[in-house]
């Protein structure tokens, strides 16, 4: 193979100087989350594809990288959550609740680079188990808001909506399960691109559908079932051919038949769901304005009681009610979700964090049975985008130990050792360098310090301490090396 090898698109290097600013970040923020109690948790980058099929939806769902090895089907992790739920039933069922778990790392999902996202990027974030609404709900928001704070981002807005409530709505209004399935995972479309963005979703669910074709009245599921059996058979259609059995044939369009029976439930339940992802603004507004919506279509969602309370706790938390917006059309994508969902973004409008309650996860990975849960996580390379960390007022000094000839190489290493211990950086020329060359290298690589050591220097048990900054230079014991360190 000729020529040079790039990256692989959506990926990118992380060079030394961008490593030292994610690192730090990353720091402050696991910081914040140990005070708060978060026990971290180091899981596989690989796991079984089913995983993720069961409950990621399908918008995140088909940005999966999945590949089969050894008879097995395999995913690269697109997200951590699953994951750390797996983890919990397998190995943690048996701790006492809550648990706190924490977690950093990369996961891995095909989508199309741009700003601050890229195929391989690293999540950190934080799972309460155990956690009931809305007091868990209010604690993740607190320590999520906290760790943007820990790096210097003070201008964030934090975007709170709740998928329990648009349930409640929609369990009303006399549609399927799977039809409320649909609206409520077509949120974000439906704030973005209006009601015909769903009619087009349903309307592509419809399409096999023989002309012509309607169900009885009165029939029950088992009678619909074989009515429609016998009909198509009627009818002349092959159903033995492709890889569905008739029955799955005839279950699939049952209910689209029973969706299409439905058509005036669903324009009602757009009506609504139009009204409700309007309302967006500051609690102080939104709150009253979504109660007055539920009185208007005489619609009862004891979540709005759950919200309210949230918000309340929020303030106990300390977070400023300016940064806070109920966002009703919050959609996020993720099927797991199950109540509050959110995201923070920062002035410009960049996403650095989200997360939401996922309360019938535990049960869907296999669990013992309904666990209350909720979680956060932030992604990485964003926050770094974002962050305004002041500038370090004191930092590690760095020597380069330069021995004169081969014969004080041993004894570089003696006092490179010792240097260390006083929690320098230190590294020891290894060409076998002239002392001018080293003090030019030195200085090019922004080193602080030059130690020369030769003949003179190892017999007396002496170094030369070269301070390139100052151009200052000393000589000194190997005794008096503790004294400098403590003034370094």
């Amino acid at each position: 193979m000729s020529g040079t090898l790039e990256v692989v698109r959506g990926m990118r290097d992380l060079l030394p100087a961008a490593q030292g600013e994610a690192i730090r970040v990353r720091s402050h923020i696991e910081a914040i989350l140990e005070a708060y109690g978060y026990a971290p948790v180091d899981l596989p980058i690989i796991e079984h594809r089913d995983l993720y099929q069961r409950k990621l939806g399908e918008e995140l769902a088909g940005k999966v990288y999945e590949f089969s090895f050894g008879g097995r089907d395999l995913a690269l992790r697109p997200e951590w959550t699953a994951s750390v739920l797996r983890a919990y039933v397998a190995h943690l069922q048996d701790q006492p609740l809550p648990l706190r778990l924490s977690y950093s790392g990369p996961v891995f999902r095909y989508e199309r680079p741009q700003r601050h996202t890229y195929r391989q990027f690293t999540q950190i974030g934080g799972e309460i188990i155990g956690g009931p609404a809305p007091r868990a709900d209010a604690e993740v928001l607190a320590v999520a808001c906290a760790g943007l704070e820990a790096v210097g981002i003070n201008d964030y807005r934090v975007l709170i909506g709740h998928v329990g409530l648009v349930r409640e709505i929609l369990a009303q209004l006399g549609l399927t399960e799977r039809t409320q399935g649909i609206l409520v995972w077509g949120l974000d479309r439906l704030r973005t691109r209006g009601p015909e963005a769903i009619r087009e979703r349903l309307h592509e669910d419809n399409s096999e559908i023989p002309a012509g074709l309607e169900l009885p009245p009165g029939i029950d599921e088992s009678q619909s079932a074989a009515w429609l059996l016998q009909t198509l058979r009627m009818m002349e259609l092959d159903l033995s051919t492709g890889t569905r059995h008739p029955e799955e044939i005839v279950a699939r369009l049952l209910r689209k038949l029973r969706r299409r029976d439905e058509q005036a439930a669903l324009e009602h339940a757009l009506t609504i769901l139009t009204h409700l992802t309007s309302l967006s603004g500051p609690p102080a507004t939104a709150m009253p304005a979504m109660a007055a919506m539920l009185s208007a279509y005489n619609l009862e969602a004891p979540a709005y009681q759950e919200l309210g309370a949230l918000v309340e706790l929020l303030e106990a938390h300390g977070l400023d009610a300016e940064h806070i917006r109920i966002e009703a059309g919050l959609g996020r994508g993720l099927h797991y979700y199950s109540g509050m969902i959110f995201e923070i973004d920062d002035a410009s409008g960049l996403q650095l964090c989200g997360g939401g309650r996922y309360d019938d996860l535990v049960a869907a990975l296999g669990g013992r049975g309904r666990v209350p849960a909720v979680g956060f996580a932030y992604g990485l390379e964003r926050v770094v985008a974002a962050s305004k960390l002041k500038p370090l007022l004191s930092r590690r000094q760095h020597v380069l130990v330069a021995p004169v000839a081969d014969d004080d190489y041993g004894y570089a290493q003696q006092v490179a050792q010792q240097l260390r211990t006083q929690n320098m950086i230190v590294t020891v020329d290894l060409r076998g360098r002239a002392v001018g060359r080293n003090l030019s290298d030195a200085a090019r690589r922004g080193i602080d310090v030059v130690v020369i050591v030769g003949h003179e220097e190892r017999t007396s048990q002496t170094l030369v301490w070269r301070e390139l900054a100052r151009h200052h230079e000393q000589r000194i014991s190997l005794d008096d090396l503790e004294s400098m360190g403590q003034s370094g």
